[in-house]
């Protein structure tokens, strides 16, 4: 399988995309904030959007290339794409929409997902998932070598995306392409992305597996996506051979960490603990404060404390008895507080 190839530098509204990007037999998310660039990038790459200096190639085959003046028109470019709102055809039944991108797999598609049922169905009629379902084999019907989704999962609710998302998964792994995911959700990408790069003002500022980002984010951002809890505050190295973080509100904690002036602790919610009083335990860090929150997550419970969010099991939840408004501790280790510059 050859590898896709992707160098792009481009001025958009308020900054210049400047990407280098490999993708092989893999799945690849970008994630990023509103008008990072994400969507820009797909659009260069199924041609639908003309960089000002770049290089595109699947492996040996060059889409697009500056200087020596290729550009490849879109519908020559082996690429499917799969856009955030589908664009299915309203006018089209099930299996029209999907012979328009190709006859030739048409209906083997049909029957790989799951919607040869659909087949005489107008896209009006179809629940969300079936929308998606619909619109990946269209753009599977081309019979790509490069696979573009930009949010594929954003128009469905949180109950539909969850089944879509592991069915997604399965077929990605099957079909085994070079894909491009755009996604704003972290448990997206962790679910579909062997790979995710994080994109910022038109950079790429971290690129690794959703484990590696979750273990070392290297920016707030990062730490924020990845579902971490982010206080602010100053670093200095500690005679324990620890780094002691003052934050905002005077109150200290440690990391393991070496680091000094602004930081970002970054604290996972799975690695604090809740109780009713300071454990005394390796644990060195602890707020204290009223429980502002409580939020039952499938078995767990989801409860902030001050600036922290913990997550801990629903039978500890219940064991604590906890209850809004009254007073807890929120601890965590030192090993699990990592540090990220500030500017």
């Amino acid at each position: 399988m050859d590898a896709l190839h992707v160098s792009l530098a481009h001025p958009l509204r308020s900054f210049r995309l400047t990407l280098e990007l490999e993708v092989g037999a893999e799945t690849v998310a970008l994630v990023g904030p509103s008008g990072a660039g994400k969507t820009s990038v797909l659009r260069a790459i199924a041609g639908l959007l003309r960089p000002k200096q770049g290089r595109i190639a699947l492996g040996r085959d060059v889409w697009l290339d500056g200087e020596a003046g290729i550009d490849v028109p879109p519908e020559r470019r082996s690429v499917g794409l799969v856009f955030q709102e589908y664009a299915l055809f309203p006018h089209m039944t099930v299996a029209e929409n999907v012979a328009y991108g190709g006859r030739g797999r048409a209906e083997e598609l049909l029957e790989l997902l799951d919607i040869a049922s659909l087949r005489a169905v107008r896209p009006g009629e179809l629940s969300g998932g079936e929308r998606q379902r619909v619109a990946l084999a269209r753009a599977l019907a081309r019979d790509p070598d490069v696979l573009l989704l930009d949010e594929p999962l954003a128009a469905l609710d949180s109950h539909t995306r969850a089944r879509v998302r592991a069915e997604l998964g399965d077929l990605l792994a099957r079909l085994g392409l070079p894909t491009l995911l755009v996604t704003h959700d972290f448990q997206d990408a962790a679910a579909l992305a062997e790979r995710v790069g994080v994109i910022v003002d038109g950079r790429i500022v971290q690129v690794g597996s959703p484990a590696e980002l979750i273990a070392g984010p290297t920016s707030p951002f990062v730490a924020d996506f990845t579902g971490g809890n982010l206080l602010r505050g100053t670093a200095r190295p500690a005679p324990s051979g620890l780094t002691e973080v003052t934050l905002t509100d005077g109150s200290r904690i440690f990391s393991i960490d070496r680091l000094e002036g602004h930081v970002g602790a970054v604290v996972y919610p799975w690695e604090v603990a809740v109780a009713r009083e300071a454990p005394l335990d390796s644990a060195q860090n602890h707020v204290a404060g009223p429980i502002a929150s409580l939020v039952p997550v499938a078995n767990r419970v989801r409860v902030r404390v001050g600036p922290l969010t913990a997550e801990i099991t629903a039978a500890s939840a219940e064991q604590l008895a906890l209850r809004q408004g009254e007073p807890v501790v929120a601890s965590f280790k030192a090993t699990g507080t990592r540090l990220v510059p500030l500017a």
